[in-house]
């Protein structure tokens, strides 16, 4: 008879490691190979559209929240996830250890799997309020709204233009037709 082994690691672990890692349930996930340019554009104009939107709001309104690109958000003991966008609306020091009330995941042909399911089931599980995947070569988006802990679906297309989103306080709408990088 054969025992399983299987790995598993914590964050002590993960932050000795060389590279770029996320850290999912004690599994180790490399993050590679590097996005590409369309990913980058894409997650780049979305990061510029949020933090305009935020910017033009009443101070009182939006103060607290802050958008961050490819940041490590450490979700516990065992898990630390880098999405490619997350916006979160509490204060946070250097390390992001609350939970992000949106994240979008750039989705690409190395990625599919982990974000349509791992952190698709992680982030519902987490309490992300909003979370968007977005499609860079067929110019699709996916939003998903959090409802007592399950994602339900609020827009899957590709001819969304705009998309009215309430954080807390802080609500705006965002132009999809803006962050694609032929737009």
């Amino acid at each position: 008879m054969t025992l399983a082994y299987q790995e598993y690691y914590t964050v002590d672990d993960y932050a000795q490691w060389e590279g770029n890692w996320e850290l999912m349930e004690g599994m180790p996930y490399a993050m590679s190979p590097s996005p590409t340019v369309s990913h980058q554009s894409v997650a780049t104009k979305f990061t510029s559209a949020v933090n305009h939107a935020i910017d033009n709001k009443k101070p009182e309104l939006c103060s607290d929240c802050i958008v961050l690109m490819e940041t490590d958000w450490q979700v516990s003991k065992d898990t630390v996830v880098r999405p490619d966008i997350m916006v979160v609306c509490n204060e946070v020091s250097e390390k992001v250890l609350v939970t992000p009330i949106l994240i979008m995941e750039v989705v690409s042909s190395s990625s599919v799997k982990r974000d349509e399911v791992m952190k698709f089931n992680l982030y519902q599980r987490e309490g992300v309020a909003f979370y968007i995947l977005a499609y860079p070569q067929d110019h699709l988006v996916k939003i998903y709204y959090n409802q007592q802990g399950k994602f339900i679906k609020q827009q899957d297309t590709a001819s969304l233009k705009e998309f009215y989103f309430e954080l807390n306080n802080c609500s705006f709408d965002i132009n999809f037709t803006k962050i694609w990088r032929d737009a």
